[in-house]
């Protein structure tokens, strides 16, 4: 579906300016009249793999909204002087649209992380709220040649509201590859929300949430598998961002002397 939200453009990847309330209301506007809605955030690593990964690239920029998920991408977009109103993280807004499903009337589709997993987000959502916006529920382990027949299962349940919690890029190509078969109204990719919800991970404290250090709890916690992960990615978006800034420098003081 086309929209026409205020946006910028950050690395060759465009991003809504658009608050929590903002987003949540758009989603709440196309649900409600039954249109179709493609959403992706974008964190620091995110971007920088898709200046290599020309399918994840594809993925992303289709999508209907793009928002802010890092803090990491909201402090580069001031540096470069596009500033975005807010960080719109995607497990926050995951929490506004399970809140906003118990009172609209919306059913809700979960699919992706273990099959353990995923029956306690069902199972604490239908205490927490009601056992009504439970559309279904699937977990994130299959093979290739079983996407259509999952993409299926979705589309017969009528969901209303589709999550999806399974690793990037993995999870923007499903919904992108496949979600003119799953035809729910709104869809998103959560990445590991799944695993917070359920308690299997704990998300940073707060302070740590706004200072952009939600990377360092993560290593912090997984170690081994994230501290190589985090470097890696976050140097090329340090060398990004002071590569960009030089570029918009460099043209706004040629505008000046020309």
């Amino acid at each position: 579906m086309d929209i026409l939200l205020p946006k910028i453009e950050l690395f060759g990847c465009p991003v809504h300016s658009l608050s929590m309330k903002a987003t949540v209301q758009v989603i709440d506007d196309n649900i409600s009249r039954r249109q179709h809605l493609q959403h992706v955030v974008v964190n620091a690593a995110k971007l920088v793999h898709m200046q290599s990964d020309p399918v994840l690239r594809e993925s992303v920029i289709s999508s209907d909204i793009i928002n802010a998920d890092g803090q990491a991408v909201v402090w580069a977009a001031r540096i470069l002087k596009r500033p975005l109103p807010e960080r719109v993280a995607g497990i926050d807004l995951m929490a506004n649209l399970v809140a906003l499903a118990h009172r609209k009337k919306y059913r809700i589709f979960f699919f992706g992380a273990k099959e353990e997993v995923v029956k306690e987000v069902v199972s604490r959502y239908s205490r927490e709220y009601s056992p009504e916006i439970i559309a279904g529920y699937r977990n994130g382990y299959y093979r290739k040649e079983q996407e259509a027949e999952i993409a299926r299962q979705i589309a017969d349940s009528k969901a209303d509201i589709l999550f999806v919690a399974i690793t990037s890029p993995k999870k923007e190509i499903f919904l992108n590859t496949y979600k003119h078969l799953i035809n729910t109204p709104f869809i998103m990719g959560v990445g590991g929300s799944f695993d917070v919800v359920a308690g299997i991970t704990r998300r940073a404290p707060l302070w740590m949430q706004q200072s952009g250090l939600e990377w360092l709890y993560r290593v912090l916690q997984e170690p081994r598998r994230m501290w190589k992960r985090y470097l890696v990615t976050n140097t090329r978006f340090i060398a990004m961002i002071i590569k960009h800034k030089i570029k918009y420098e460099y043209y706004h003081r040629r505008r000046r002397t020309s």
